[in-house]
Parts: C-alpha cells; structure tokens; sequence
C-alpha cells in the first residue's frame, strides 16, 4: 500500500507539472530593447515594414509626431504541440486512473474514464496560445552621423528573429541580452 501511495504522490505532481506547462506555453513575453543602426531612419523602418508585411504581420497606425508605428498579427498554436500535450494528458490521466483502480479496488474500472479527459490539454494549450499581438516601433533619434535609433516592443521570439534576420542586412545591433538570455 506504501507503493501504490508514492506512486499516487508521483502521478499527482506530473499532473501539476502538466499544468504548470500548459501556463508557461502560453505565457505573454512581450518584451522591449532598444536596437541601433547606423543606416539613415528611412531606410530602417522600410526595410522593418517590409519585413514585417512578408511575415504576416499588418499595419494598424501610425503617428508620424510621435514617430511611432505599431503592426498586429494574429498568432497560432502548434498543432504539434497540441496533440502532444493532449497525448500526455491522457496518458497521465490513464495513470493515476490506474493509481485510483488499485487503492480503490471498488470503484471497478471506472476511473479510466478519466483518460477521455487528456485532450483537455491540447485544447486549453490551444485556445490560450492562440492570441493577437502587436508589435511596436518608434524612431528614438534620427542623426545622420549617428545612424538611427528604434524602441521595438513586441514577442521576444519576434525580437529574436528580427534579430538574427534583419540584424546583419541593417546593421542593426542592441546590447546583446535578447540572444543571452536563457529562456
């Protein structure tokens, strides 16, 4: 019976890990840097737009006295990762189903019904991964000896391929911390 306890214990913490994954997969990392270039403004923001526009993301205003513009585009869940997440779920579920079976011996088998609730998981993952997002841009100094200055606010992985994709096009550089940054 102390087994079948610990094993209980066990299949009740995949179960909050489960939970606690499902939260961290959908979790809002909108994140702001500061990027510089030493190309002419004009020729930066163009060339952001552009790139933006090419990846699905569409112009929602822009203020051209706050020198600020902002792009929205509608974000997708992995299916992948939604089927995977509804197999583990079921897959934990038929567990502690099992745990449930063997410490109480008269509920028959019953509690494996609890299995059918495993795709729960793909579905909540799904609806709260699946969400709009904006990105925004705004011209901080625009010196021609200089070169040019932006404030991004956005998704950090936005910011992390823009990063990597646009960054040795545009000469863009910032401090660095977006790519460090271990999560």
């Amino acid at each position: 019976m102390a087994n079948l306890g610990s094993t209980l214990v066990l299949t009740l913490l995949l179960a909050i890990g489960l939970v606690f994954f499902l939260r961290a997969a959908s979790k809002d990392r909108t994140t702001v840097v500061e990027v510089r270039s030493s190309r002419p403004p004009l020729e930066v923001l163009g060339r952001l737009s552009e790139w933006l526009l090419q990846r699905g993301w569409q112009a929602e205003s822009s203020d051209p006295e706050r020198r600020h513009l902002c792009f929205r585009a509608q974000v997708a869940a992995s299916p992948w990762l939604a089927v995977l997440l509804s197999l583990l779920g079921a897959v934990g579920a038929a567990c502690l189903a099992l745990v449930l079976r063997q410490l109480l011996p008269s509920l028959g088998w019953w509690p494996l019904l609890l299995a059918l609730f495993g795709p729960a998981a793909g579905m909540i993952y799904r609806n709260r991964a699946r969400r709009a997002e904006t990105l925004e841009l705004r011209l901080i100094s625009h010196d021609s000896a200089t070169g040019s200055a932006l404030r991004l606010r956005a998704h950090r992985d936005e910011l992390i391929a823009l990063e990597l994709e646009l960054g040795p096009q545009l000469g863009l550089f910032s401090d660095g911390n977006l790519l460090s940054s271990p999560i």
